[in-house]
């Protein structure tokens, strides 16, 4: 009872934090950037316990927290493109370092350095992506995207949950996540499309509906999210499973580390990013 209490006390400050800091784009800026580098800290922290890994753990937190505020400086209209020159110059330098560095397995530090950015630093910038759009008046600030893949995302998570203790039979991916079902992630799935059609219709109803989408490409975005956000949740799975360990830390009080509660995210935020401006393009 004690850890429900707690994991439910946390779960409410956490998704409040979030909701609140789409209200103000400096908030969401600051929060997410932080989430980035608390996240990168903890993975580089989690490799580098694998022997023959020696990632910089200050110089990739530092790059994935660059890289967060350039893309974002850069989508919002503040900053040129030059903006990524010393993130570049950077990612020069971890593997030019390995040179020097005499470490008996460079080509792991070298790609867990590389996964950093990749699998962590660069999935939170494309909340930012998400956050801003560009209009013939300039560039303007949108809560509401962002904001729809993380609530597809809870919800899809609560009624994965809730289906699959109530119907699951069926392993969705046994070898990786035992927890979870077919039933469970179709559950979580009409709950989500439910949602994504609800939002749609109020957001054209409000006048807030920015990127005009229709309702059943509000259900496409959905579904882009449900699905690729339980790959982004077993790919952590799979991530933690190799790593040998339960939980990627315990920052979160019951709710484990960093990547545990942002899993679904690293994959889900890009597919959107790719979903959206594929609509564009159609």
């Amino acid at each position: 009872m004690k850890n429900f209490i707690i994991r439910s006390i946390t779960g409410v400050i956490f998704v409040t934090a979030i909701v609140v800091c789409f209200l103000n784009p400096v908030a969401m800026a600051f929060l997410f950037a932080l989430a980035t580098g608390l996240s990168v800290w903890e993975f580089t922290g989690l490799v580098n316990q694998r022997e023959g890994v020696d990632t910089n753990r200050f110089i990739c937190t530092v790059a994935g927290v660059y890289l967060f505020f350039a893309i974002t400086g850069f989508v919002s209209g503040q900053t040129p493109s030059t903006v990524f020159i010393p993130y570049l110059v950077t990612l020069i330098y971890l593997m030019v370092a390995e040179l020097y560095a005499k470490n008996p397995d460079p080509i792991h530090t070298w790609s867990y350095t590389m996964m950093s950015q990749l699998y962590v630093a660069l999935p939170f910038s494309m909340i930012s992506v998400l956050a801003f759009r560009s209009t013939p008046e300039g560039v303007v600030y949108t809560y509401l995207m962002p904001l729809s893949v993380f609530v597809f995302l809870w919800l899809n998570d609560s009624g994965a949950y809730c289906c699959g203790s109530l119907l699951g039979r069926h392993k969705l991916f046994p070898r990786i996540s035992p927890g979870k079902s077919w039933e469970g992630s179709i559950g979580g799935a009409v709950v989500v499309e439910i949602a994504a059609a609800a939002i749609g219709y109020f957001a054209e109803q409000y006048g807030v509906n920015d990127l005009q989408l229709s309702i059943f490409e509000w259900m496409g975005l959905g579904l882009v999210v449900v699905v690729f956000g339980t790959w982004g949740d077993l790919v952590e799975s799979l991530f933690k499973r190799t790593i040998g360990i339960k939980d990627s830390g315990n920052i979160l009080p019951g709710h484990g580390g960093m990547l545990d509660r942002f899993d679904s995210t690293q994959l889900a935020f890009p597919a959107a990013v790719v979903y959206l401006y594929t609509l564009t393009l159609i």
